[in-house]
């Protein structure tokens, strides 16, 4: 075969395709734990500065964070049936993969999408801290369409499911200096202490339209200020709140919680 035959030419690009996609798979394999490990761990910094267990300011390094966020009372909620989950795994379980699930997944009623979500999952993961035997705080995810993305937080409920006592954004891709604003902490700051629900037990926080929350108000233990600039995003918040903490969310489900407290598992360090 002479060095510059057809067929010569073919057989190298063929071999150097195959090569280079048997070092692409290797790669692939090889990050992947390295690329879980890096998600718990921006994960677990995410939930554990809504615990309470850190002080103001404090910042731990990678395993002491890991290991304290394994520390936790990790359950599965269903949502649909307002209860714990047992059968499915904490550790393993992927709630934006589960949204477009058949099984794991459900549609949302058009009249009731305040979130705009389209579908959502059944189950979703939720994070108790306990003080003894008593429960003191439960994180839950949330997530809602912003004006031009998607937004992924988490917002921890103090012991009588409607004090607000933490919220973080931790992904979102809003226009940079306006919608922005949900990820800054003075604006995060005023959630502490806001209510969810009102005296008849509707979802009715919300991130105020119209400026800044006056103290002292009828609807002030129930709002933050508005985002200067970026309506959209902070009606699209309050939207997110409304539908997560209404019939279709985890309203029953916190509902149940009331009627019938939890009991604390024994922690697993796993």
């Amino acid at each position: 075969m002479s060095k510059d035959s057809p067929k010569k030419a073919v057989l190298v690009v063929v071999l150097t395709a195959l090569v280079c996609s048997s070092l692409v798979s290797a790669a692939v394999v090889m990050l992947r734990p390295i690329q879980l490990n890096n998600q718990l761990l921006q994960q677990s910094r995410n939930i554990m500065q809504l615990t309470g267990l850190l002080a103001a300011g404090e910042e731990l390094d990678d395993e002491a964070t890991l290991g304290l966020y394994k520390t936790l009372d990790r359950r599965i909620v269903n949502i649909d049936e307002a209860r714990f989950d047992e059968a499915i795994d904490t550790n393993t379980f992927n709630q934006r993969r589960a949204a477009g699930d058949p099984e794991l997944g459900t549609a949302v009623p058009s009249a009731m999408d305040r979130a705009s979500l389209g579908r959502r999952s059944r189950f979703a993961p939720a994070y108790m801290v306990w003080k003894g035997t008593q429960l003191e705080r439960i994180i839950l995810p949330v997530r809602g369409a912003g004006m031009w993305s998607m937004l992924y937080g988490y917002i921890a409920l103090e012991s009588d499911l409607n004090t607000i006592a933490g919220m973080t954004f931790y992904e979102q891709n809003e226009t940079p200096g306006l919608g922005d604003q949900i990820t800054h902490e003075h604006w995060l700051e005023q959630w502490q202490g806001k209510l969810i629900f009102d005296v008849q037990g509707n979802p009715w926080f919300s991130v105020n339209s119209e400026g800044t929350v006056q103290p002292g108000t009828e609807t002030a233990k129930y709002q933050v200020d508005a985002l200067t600039g970026a309506t959209v995003t902070g009606n699209a918040v309050t939207g997110m709140v409304h539908y997560w903490f209404g019939p279709h969310g985890y309203q029953p489900f916190l509902e149940q919680l009331r009627e019938q407290p939890p009991e604390r598992q024994a922690e697993d360090s796993g």
